[in-house]
């Protein structure tokens, strides 16, 4: 008796396992561009609140969509669709408008209309000064040879809710700025690590963020490890892992 799989048998096989792989990609792409999208932490612009290493899924449906919610920013419409209008104080990620291939994290700070700057240090929304707190001073140890204390403040933003932000020296580069009018459709960001962050307040290289350049909410930490490395990599797991970090949510 011959046992051997025929050719039509053989034709099946490549069919169903060719089928498999094609939809498993859809799958993989539909969720990544209408639900979830992992991002890591590739700078310290954020800290304390989030650290190099750590890795987190950013909500595409919090906003609703446009092109930059799918893989190459296909153009398939203008704008935005579905979702709601950012809130001021969240987390986001969001395509720089210089350079759409590159994807930033940071917090939104002015809304559309908005007027802000910056004197000496501290923010000014519409004329009015965000007023900050002194708390316990963060320990920066990302560089083993250069550990120190940056001092830290609660920033309480013009609705009433509170941030987190470190003030590293006293004239730091964008300490002082013009005044800035938020364009209709476009956001103003800043980091939380205000002297070592490029954002909103240098507009050659950042400035306003068109709100179609919104890619997603920043939600929870998923990993984290130290040093950089990859939370996918099975020798960082013993190691370099941050599991305090792990599951916490963004605020």
């Amino acid at each position: 008796m011959n046992n051997q799989p025929s050719d039509n048998n053989k034709e099946y096989s490549w069919r169903d396992t060719a089928r498999t792989i094609i939809i498993a990609v859809l799958l993989a792409v539909t969720f990544r561009s209408l639900a979830f999208e992992p991002f890591h932490i590739p700078s310290g612009s954020m800290k304390s609140n989030l650290l190099v290493g750590d890795y987190l899924f950013v909500s595409k449906f919090s906003y609703g969509y446009s092109r930059y919610s799918f893989p190459f920013g296909f153009n398939v419409f203008d704008g935005r669709i579905m979702g709601s209008k950012p809130t001021r104080g969240d987390i986001i990620v969001f395509r720089l408008p210089s350079n759409p291939k590159i994807d930033y994290i940071k917090r939104l700070i002015a809304m559309p209309g908005d007027s802000v700057q910056v004197k000496e240090g501290l923010v000014y929304i519409n004329g009015t000064e965000l007023k900050r707190k002194p708390v316990d001073d963060y320990l920066d140890d990302e560089n083993k040879y250069n550990i120190h204390n940056v001092a830290r403040f609660v920033e309480t933003l013009p609705e009433g809710r509170d941030i987190v932000i470190l003030k590293e020296k006293k004239y730091g580069p964008a300490d002082n700025t013009p005044v800035f009018i938020v364009p209709e459709r476009h956001y103003f960001f800043m980091g939380d690590n205000r002297d070592n962050s490029r954002d909103s307040r240098f507009m050659d290289e950042v400035g306003f963020v068109p709100e179609e350049n919104i890619v997603g909410k920043a939600l929870m930490i998923f990993c984290s490890v130290d040093g950089g490395g990859s939370c996918f990599n099975p020798v960082n797991w013993f190691t370099k892992m941050r599991y305090e970090r792990f599951f916490q949510s963004i605020k």
